[in-house]
C-alpha cells in the first residue's frame, strides 16, 4: 500500500523507490541483450602497448679481441750529464727536438781551468821523469863501483831504493795527467747513442755540476706502448701478437708485443703489456692511447647496438614470444662490430629480438611487431 500525505498524495519516499526498481531493471535488461548477442560474455582483448620492430639473431664470423687502455712511453730516456762539475757551460749545441748521433757534441764546458792544470801536470811529469833519469844514472855508476869494492852494499842499497822511488813518483805524476786530460776530454758532452732530444734544461753561463742533468734522449728514437691488461685475460696475449694501436686524434698505429709483464698490480689486478711501435712523428710518448689485440676468428650471433638495454651494469633485450609479448633477458656482450655488438650467451638463435622501441618496454608487455627488420 502507498503511504499518502496529509492531502491525499503519494509520499515523495514511495517514489523515489519506485524509481530505483525501474533502474535496476533496465539495466538487467541491457545486460542480457548484450550477452545473447554474442552468445558469451568476455572481455575485449587488452591493446598493445607500442609498435616495435623485431630480428632474429644475426650469426657472423667474428674477430675476438682483447681491448685495453694504455699510454705511450719512450722505450728507453737517456739522462745526459757532465762527468765533471764546477766548470761554466760554454755553448749548447743542441735543441729539443734534435736527432743525433752516437758520440756527438751536445754542450761544451769552459776549458780553460782544465787545461792549464794540464800543462801544470805535464811539466811534473817531465820533472818526475827528469829525476828518474838521474836516479838510474847513479844507481848505474853505484854498481860499477860495487864490483871494485869501492862503494859499500848499504850506499848501493840506498841508490838503488832511491831509483825506486823516483820511479814511483813518475809513474803517479803520469797519474795526475791522465786524470785530467780526462776530466778535460768530459768538457765536451757527447750523445751516448743515436736519438732524438726530448728535453733540455741546460743554458748558456751556468756552473754545471757533475751527474746533474742536461738533456733528455729518446734512445734510437723508439718507442713503445704499454696496455693494462685484466688479469684473467692475460694467459691469451704472447710475445710477436699484433696489436693496433689508436690515439685520441683517430690514428692507428700497428705494433707488436714485446713482453707481456710476469707480475700482476695488486691493486687493479692487472698486468702490463708492452708494444713495440714504429717510428713516427706523430705519436708521442706521454700520448693516451687504447690498443685492441685480435686473439682468434670464429662464427658468433651479433644484435643491433639499438637492441640493448642497459641496466643496475648488466645488459639486456626483449625477446618476442609468440603471443607478442615481450620477455626481458639478460645478456652477456662481446666485441662491438660497428653498428652490432656480439652476444655471448642469453638468448637462442631462433629467437626474434625487438631493435626499436627497446628502450621503451618493459618485461611481459603486450607489442604490435609492424615488421622484421632486415626481412
Amino acid at each position: 500500500m502507498t503511504e499518502r500525505d496529509s492531502s491525499g498524495r503519494p509520499h515523495v519516499r514511495g517514489r523515489i523507490l519506485a524509481a530505483l526498481v525501474f533502474a535496476l531493471a533496465l539495466t538487467a535488461l541491457v545486460g542480457c541483450s548484450r550477452g545473447g548477442k554474442g552468445g558469451r560474455g568476455a572481455a575485449p582483448a587488452p591493446a598493445a602497448v607500442m609498435t616495435v620492430t623485431a630480428a632474429p639473431l644475426e650469426r657472423s664470423e667474428l674477430s675476438r679481441k682483447i681491448s685495453m687502455n694504455g699510454s705511450v712511453y719512450a722505450w728507453q730516456e737517456v739522462i745526459i750529464a757532465p762527468e765533471v762539475g764546477g766548470y761554466r757551460v760554454a755553448d749548447v749545441l743542441v735543441d729539443v727536438g734534435a736527432h743525433v748521433k752516437a758520440g756527438q757534441k751536445l754542450v761544451m764546458l769552459s776549458t780553460s781551468l782544465l787545461e792549464a792544470e794540464v800543462a801544470t801536470k805535464q811539466a811534473m811529469v817531465n820533472q818526475r821523469q827528469a829525476e828518474l833519469d838521474n836516479a838510474q844514472s847513479a844507481l848505474h855508476r853505484g854498481q860499477m863501483l860495487a864490483d871494485t869494492h869501492v862503494l859499500s852494499e848499504s850506499d848501493l842499497d840506498k841508490l838503488t831504493s832511491d831509483q825506486l822511488a823516483k820511479r814511483a813518483a813518475l809513474a803517479s805524476a803520469r797519474a795526475d795527467l791522465d786524470t785530467s786530460q780526462l776530466r778535460l776530454k768530459f768538457t765536451s758532452v757527447t750523445s751516448p747513442d743515436d736519438g732524438v732530444i726530448t728535453s733540455r734544461t741546460v743554458t748558456v753561463g751556468q756552473i754545471a755540476q757533475a751527474g746533474g742533468e742536461m738533456l733528455r734522449l729518446l734512445r734510437n728514437g723508439r718507442i713503445e706502448w704499454r696496455g693494462e691488461v685484466p688479469e684473467m685475460r692475460l694467459g691469451e696475449l704472447a710475445p710477436g701478437q699484433d696489436v693496433a694501436v689508436s690515439t685520441v686524434e683517430g690514428l692507428v698505429v700497428r705494433g707488436k708485443i714485446r713482453i707481456v709483464a710476469p707480475t700482476i698490480a695488486s691493486g687493479n689486478r692487472t698486468g702490463l703489456v708492452y708494444v713495440d711501435l714504429p717510428p713516427d712523428d706523430r705519436v708521442r710518448p706521454g700520448m693516451f692511447a687504447r690498443g685492441e689485440i685480435e686473439i682468434g676468428r670464429g662464427p658468433g650471433f651479433t644484435v643491433p647496438l639499438e637492441s640493448i638495454v642497459s641496466s643496475d651494469g648488466y645488459s639486456y633485450v626483449f625477446v618476442v614470444r609468440p603471443d607478442n609479448t615481450v620477455e626481458r633477458r639478460r645478456i652477456e656482450t662481446g666485441a662491438v662490430l660497428g653498428d652490432s655488438i656480439e652476444v655471448m650467451s642469453g638468448v637462442q638463435g631462433n629467437e626474434m629480438i625487438v631493435n626499436k622501441g627497446a628502450g621503451f618496454l618493459k618485461d611481459s608487455d603486450l607489442v604490435n611487431v609492424s615488421a622484421v627488420s632486415g626481412s
